[in-house]
């Protein structure tokens, strides 16, 4: 691996400003390029137009739960949504530790308010940044958290904010640093 290459590559942003989905298309890349992917992505699921939750779905399996919903009967309040800590670890934290057995390259979507109330997710994540494997995913853009002090502190980490202006191209440098990293 090249010294000053980045192993950890985070986006942040507004809400909404398209962080996710830069990150999936740099997953569509990098599966095509035959990068095996693994963790997860996080996405907002809406009813009728109006945002009721949030999903989590594993990269590697497809396996689908909700990380937080306005139904959500128990679980921490963020916001008007409750987070679902079952779903979280289930489906969330174990695509973390599958990807870091199983996978060239590791996702996270996201580390933010929701996520960082589940200890096993926290350490999941510990575990993939100390590993050797390259990582790509987003960070809540106002969420201080120790871990995310944690990630914004390391020399092998960077953290790029998605705008209006580079979103549509943003993808393309996470796709070639990730391929760098892994020398292809």
């Amino acid at each position: 691996m090249t010294k000053n290459l980045k192993r950890l590559i985070f986006l942040t942003g507004r809400s909404g400003v398209g962080k996710t989905s830069v990150l999936l298309r740099a997953v569509d890349i990098l599966k095509a390029e035959d990068c095996k992917i693994g963790g997860m992505i996080g996405r907002e699921v809406r009813e009728r137009g109006v945002r009721v939750g949030f999903e989590i779905v594993d990269l590697a399996t497809g396996g689908k739960g909700w990380l937080a919903h306005v139904n959500q009967p128990t679980g921490p309040r963020v916001s008007k949504y409750q987070v679902n800590l079952s779903d979280l670890n289930a489906i969330g934290v174990t695509s973390i530790l599958n990807a870091l057995k199983n996978a060239d390259v590791i996702v996270i979507d996201e580390i933010g308010p929701m996520e960082l109330f589940s200890p096993d997710f926290n350490e999941a994540v510990m575990r993939a940044i100390e590993s050797e494997k390259p990582m790509i995913g987003t960070i809540h853009y106002r969420a201080r958290d120790p871990l995310i002090n944690t990630i914004r502190a390391r020399e092998d980490a960077e953290i790029l904010e998605v705008t209006r202006e580079n979103r549509r191209r943003l993808h393309t440098i996470l796709v070639g640093r990730v391929l760098q990293l892994m020398q292809r």
